[in-house]
């Protein structure tokens, strides 16, 4: 709508003799309780005018109807001035704007950004808040590459640690050899089963210890397993070939199961780092830091960064006996990555739980000064809690990512079935059918609230087909797909107009114009939440169409084909919102 604005300049100064910038001009939607497609705040412009809002958006308007062959009326609700824009103006812009193979699709920037997602530990499998995690990178990354950026997609692997060894100790006591060939089991809900053991195992020394006097703390630090499963560490840091060879062999099995689990869930990456091989980074940085003055050394020689002057404290990033905190490996992998790919903007997907480790990894690599350390962001996201309350991985009642997936394919195959919607479907039809919908519902579930929120998941709520959910997107889409084939639509652009368009029409023309917008918007937010609510209104716009007036079945042949081409219109861009999204959209239903 930028000649709106245009226009808008011109007529405050051919009216009042102002020259003001662009950006003082502010378009709005109009409310639906009035007439009019686009609305200009007029409250900034009674400085000058010396008028009330209502008298200069009647100036304003006057002048755009009289300039303008797109805008046909106006009208002023206090400081709003409404604008109608002509049928012929929205007919145009269905022609250029739809219908064509890169929909969605923006002009590349020359810009390249890094999303990294996902970043598990091999101590368990996938579970709820990782399916929340991988769900919202990926679809960032998308909604990125499709706004013009380079994206490279990269997952850091949490592969080393007490937490690692815990698992390998059990197994290596408790395990008899099992392996995922032997028990059935996916290499990663294996290992995890050897993490609860651990913790269990664990509980039950703890509890004897106290029973013999010692404090909780004291039973805590002495108890066997936890003693032997810090020996390990050491002897994993010092290369020990038995404990190697145990950790790979280990490592091997979750990462199959990983993989498995990515590829059902439809999320892939272009880079894989593992903190094995980064853990050790950042101790010459730390280095740089002390000759930089950015970092200063106590007594017991560890070395910190005083960040008071921010309003935050003091933080260690060395120990005194050489070894590295959080910290320093997070400094060096960014500055790994940096030199790997030189990317204008790196985002990390993680938790809102390491807020403030974030804003400290951030400060510091800026006070080293960093260049690249502006463009870094901390795409932080709120928890997902289950009507039966929160998960505990040591515990083993976190929501398996596995499970929960077949949990939705299966409730969506029985809700479909109850409600006939696959008559005429084969078999192995039914049961793709059955997984589009089911992960859809889970996908668009996670994916509708902002990132910044927490939420409840409710499966059942999720899949509805009349609510806001995934299933109600996908049967529209399939619905207009029906339209189609019973209209006998053919996959060309028909330059079919009518006279005058339906109500119903200009709302669904002037949603469809907004999708390249909304891409972008949400691109820029790292929001996919708008564009998840964006497609569901357009599906509702679309459902309210079709309802009220003829499609296939009016006499006028322009007409039916020009309502034929917006349904098409219509389907391609709920089906390719969809797909930034990662969800599929099913033919027919």
């Amino acid at each position: 709508m930028n000649f709106i604005v245009t226009l808008t300049l011109q007529a405050i100064k051919k009216i009042y003799g102002e020259e003001i910038p662009e950006s003082t001009v502010t378009l709005q939607e109009t409310r639906k309780e009035f007439d009019g497609q686009v609305t200009i705040v007029t409250f900034p412009f009674t400085r000058f005018s010396k008028k009330s809002p209502e008298q200069t958006g009647a100036d304003i308007g006057e002048y755009l109807v009289a300039n303008s062959v797109d805008i046909e009326a106006y009208n002023v609700i206090k400081g709003f001035l409404n604008i109608s824009l002509t049928d012929v103006f929205w007919l145009d812009q269905l022609d250029k704007q739809i219908l064509k193979k890169d929909v969605g699709v923006l002009r590349r920037n020359g810009r390249k950004v890094m999303v990294e997602y996902s970043s598990p530990n091999t101590n368990k499998p996938l579970h709820l808040g990782h399916v929340r995690n991988n769900l919202l990178g990926y679809a960032v990354a998308e909604l990125l590459n499709a706004a013009g950026y380079d994206v490279v997609k990269t997952n850091l692997v949490n592969d080393r640690g007490i937490h690692i060894c815990k698992s390998m100790l059990a197994w290596q006591k408790f395990g008899n050899g099992e392996t995922p060939s032997s028990s059935g089991l996916k290499g990663d809900k294996l290992v995890g089963n050897y993490y609860v053991r651990f913790d269990q195992e664990y509980k039950k020394e703890i509890a004897s210890l106290m029973e013999k006097g010692r404090s909780e703390e004291e039973a805590k630090r002495e108890a066997p397993l936890m003693m032997e499963a810090q020996t390990m560490l050491r002897k994993w840091e010092a290369g020990d070939t038995d404990v190697i060879k145990l950790w790979e062999m280990m490592n091997e099995w979750v990462y199959d199961g990983f993989e498995k689990t990515y590829k059902k869930m439809g999320v892939n990456f272009d880079k894989i780092y593992y903190e094995s091989n980064t853990y050790l980074l950042g101790k010459d940085i730390i280095e740089e830091g002390i000759s930089k003055g950015v970092f200063f050394k106590k007594d017991d020689n560890s070395v910190w960064i005083d960040l008071t002057g921010e309003g935050l404290d003091e933080k260690l990033v060395l120990r005194g006996d050489g070894t590295s905190v959080y910290i320093t490996q997070d400094l060096g992998t960014a500055q790994l990555k940096y030199n790997d790919y030189h990317m204008d903007n790196s985002i990390y997907v993680v938790g809102n739980e390491q807020d403030y480790h974030f804003k400290v990894l951030f400060l510091i690599l800026k006070k080293l000064g960093k260049s690249w350390a502006e463009g870094l962001y901390h795409l932080s996201y709120g928890m997902v809690d289950l009507p039966s309350g929160k998960m505990k991985s040591r515990e083993g009642t976190v929501v398996d990512a596995d499970d929960l997936m077949a949990d939705m394919i299966d409730t969506a195959r029985n809700r479909t079935e109850e409600l006939g919607k696959v008559e005429g479907f084969s078999g192995p039809e039914k049961e793709a059918l059955y997984e589009m919908i089911g992960l859809g519902a889970l996908k668009y579930f996670l994916l509708k609230v902002e990132p910044k929120k927490r939420l409840l998941f409710d499966p059942n709520e999720s899949i509805d087909f009349q609510g806001h959910t995934g299933p109600f997107i996908q049967y529209t889409h399939a619905r207009i797909k029906s339209v189609l084939t019973k209209g006998g639509y053919k996959a060309e652009i028909i330059k079919a107009k009518p006279a005058i368009l339906e109500n119903t029409e200009r709302d669904l023309i002037k949603e469809i114009v907004k999708f390249d917008d909304m891409v972008a918007s949400a691109a820029e937010n790292y929001s996919p939440s708008l564009i998840a609510n964006y497609v569901y209104e357009l599906s509702k716009l679309y459902n309210k169409f079709y309802h009220e007036v003829s499609i296939i079945k009016v006499e006028d042949i322009q007409l039916k084909n020009f309502r034929l081409n917006l349904s098409a219109a219509t389907a391609q861009v709920i089906a390719r919102g969809m797909k930034l999204l990662g969800i599929d959209v099913p033919e027919r239903m």
